[in-house]
């Protein structure tokens, strides 16, 4: 490590979306507002997941994990930030800054994971009907959902001890609302060549096959769909899968796109404004998009709420 490095005591400051202090209380109100509907929207699908039987089924076991997962992505971030805001402080220990960076890409790369085992769900529900609940069994979904658990925290164990082994200067700035890892090795006092190797062939690893694997069930499913003479049988299958993809796109598209280009781009409040897209906005959406557009869970809630009000 340089002569100067000060890693034991090291703080980062988090610039934030914005420094004017008379926008402060306007995204500190925001963001609150956006976590707490992501939290209750995310813990009510967990829960009429839990209560109705008619949901225990595999396409929802996955939905429940996905809300956890989203619940546990949201807080690593937004309740820091929210802190900052109010205390009108912008630092981060070091340890801290680690903390996070390893939680954000646990439930991360958990979403994508999930994702990709969902889209698979859809893929044998449609396509291979008679079969489904044969090849999509209680043993198999558990295990879908142990791998992707396990592969989650092992690639955030990595990144984080990439970020370990480097060496820092006293109070970095970091023009992001938390520790995003490409921001952080920018910021690294060394030489962060082997670490932006290291990140980019998890991803190629990783990313590649996950991205395949949801564009070939999906193309399999709209195969499958244009096959049908029914036009009731396309509207119940599209419903099935229209929020999924919906949730896809706004995953990848906004995380994706915007992370690529911080990696190879100059450090800009735009990348900034923009992750709040897939950090922020998507986690609470997806209870939305998934609720408003499923009859089932429609129904769920309805009755989540009916018992919650006049308990048997």
């Amino acid at each position: 490590m340089d002569a100067g490095n000060q890693t034991g005591v090291l703080e980062f400051l988090l610039l934030g979306l914005s420094e004017d202090p008379e926008l402060q209380p306007l995204l500190f109100g925001l963001f609150l507002s956006m976590y707490l509907v992501s939290v209750l929207g995310n813990l009510l699908i967990i829960l009429a997941v839990s209560s109705d039987s008619r949901l225990h089924t595999p396409m929802y076991f996955f939905l429940s994990q996905l809300s956890f997962s989203d619940i546990c992505f949201s807080s690593t971030i937004v309740p820091k930030m929210l802190v900052n805001i109010q205390t009108a402080s912008k630092a981060i220990t070091y340890g801290g800054c680690i903390t996070q960076i390893y939680f954000y890409f646990t439930f991360g790369y958990l979403d994508h994971f999930l994702l990709t085992v969902m889209a698979y769900d859809r893929f044998v529900a449609i396509c291979h009907p008679l079969h489904y609940m044969i090849m999509m069994n209680s043993h198999l979904c558990g295990l879908l959902a142990l791998v992707s658990w396990s592969l989650s925290v092992l690639v955030a164990l990595l990144y984080s001890l990439m970020v370990l082994h480097l060496s820092f200067c006293t109070h970095m700035e970091i023009p992001h609302f938390f520790c995003e890892l490409t921001e952080v090795l920018k910021s690294s006092c060394s030489d962060a060549l082997s670490n932006y190797i290291a990140m980019f062939t998890v991803i190629g690893l990783l990313g590649i096959p996950l991205m395949t694997g949801i564009l070939f069930s999906y193309s399999k499913i709209i195969s499958s769909i244009l096959k049908m003479s029914s036009g009731e049988g396309k509207y119940k299958v599209f419903t099935s899968c229209g929020s999924h993809l919906v949730v896809i796109s706004l995953y990848y598209r906004t995380g994706l796109g915007v992370y690529l280009s911080s990696a190879f781009s100059p450090s800009s409040s735009k990348g900034a404004v923009a992750s709040v897209m897939y950090t922020v906005v998507t986690p609470m959406l997806n209870p939305f998009i998934y609720s408003l557009r499923n009859r089932d869970m429609k129904g769920a809630l309805r009755k989540l709420f009916s018992w919650s009000f006049f308990p048997v």
